[in-house]
């Protein structure tokens, strides 16, 4: 199947459209970050550095850590550009960009997203990391896609519509279990984690500036959600969709945070970035075993 010149925007240098990566240029190992900024930093542990590319908020470096071949990717904010990310980055891998058709041989991408969280559960300190075994999709976007009830959970979903009352007018949510083979890499070094990933900053994370919510009691009812032993642990904005399209696409991929504000007690620290800076070079080490 010859895919589109319109469905698929091949740039004239032979790079993928958003992104401006070339097949050649992405390593099997991917590193997702929100921040344009911290690529930069995440590629200050690399032993070298083949290339950095920018195009609008997505920049990519392509490099060697402990000899493993990685590349860093930012993102910018929200799932809207994930589904960008995530297409593209499998475009590159699974389509072979001068037949336009996809190749007979998939390859499987190890994909990992290290971003910030506010937690919701009072036990969740400031500065720990939390893995996203489970992701909570509040944003729609899985909902585009056929079958996604083939990689959803929908005995939680429905338990978590009737727990929270959902709203009739929001998209539904979808529950999506990370990459098995990341989940294990991170099991003994972060607190497990389901984790809501809001389509906004402010109103779908409960927030109340001018603008009253369509959800008032929200945050007290994720809180107190359960499902058997999992509860809801952390807010953030992009992994659902990481979880989602690597499930559909079969990539293996999750999305660990380090926790810089706790909702339930109204704390938060702003002094984050040399957390953040250890959770880099752990989330290294450990993509180095795969």
């Amino acid at each position: 199947m010859r895919i589109a010149e319109s469905e698929l925007i091949i740039n004239s240098d032979g790079s993928v459209f958003h992104l401006h990566l070339k097949p050649e240029e992405l390593a099997d190992t991917v590193i997702l970050v929100g921040d344009p900024g911290r690529v930069d930093m995440v590629s200050e542990f690399f032993q070298d550095k083949e290339f950095r590319h920018q195009s609008r908020e997505f920049v990519s470096v392509t490099g060697h850590y402990k000899g493993k071949r990685m590349t860093v990717l930012s993102t910018g904010i929200g799932t809207d550009n994930i589904d960008i990310v995530m297409n593209e980055l499998d475009a590159l891998a699974n389509i072979d960009f001068i037949t336009r058709e996809p190749k007979a041989q998939k390859k499987c991408l190890n994909i990992l997203r290290i971003g910030t969280s506010g937690a919701i559960q009072k036990d969740i300190p400031l500065g720990s990391f939390v893995f996203s075994h489970i992701s909570v999709g509040c944003d729609g976007l899985l909902n585009w896609y056929a079958d996604r009830d083939k990689i959803a959970m929908p005995q939680i979903e429905e338990a978590f519509k009737q727990h929270t009352g959902w709203n009739k007018h929001l998209p539904d949510p979808y529950f999506v279990r990370a990459g098995k083979r990341m989940s294990d890499l991170f099991r003994d070094c972060t607190i497990k984690g389901m984790t809501i990933a809001a389509s906004g900053f402010y109103g779908p994370q409960g927030r109340v500036l001018r603008m009253p919510l369509a959800m008032p009691d929200m945050l007290d009812t994720f809180e107190s959600f359960r499902f058997g032993e999992e509860r809801v642990t952390n807010f953030e904005m992009e992994g659902s969709a990481v979880a989602g399209i690597a499930a559909h696409l079969g990539h293996n991929a999750g999305t660990v945070c380090c926790i810089i504000a706790n909702r339930h007690i109204g704390s938060s620290n702003p002094d984050y970035k040399p957390q953040v800076r250890k959770l880099v070079e752990l989330s290294l080490d450990k993509l180095a075993e795969l």
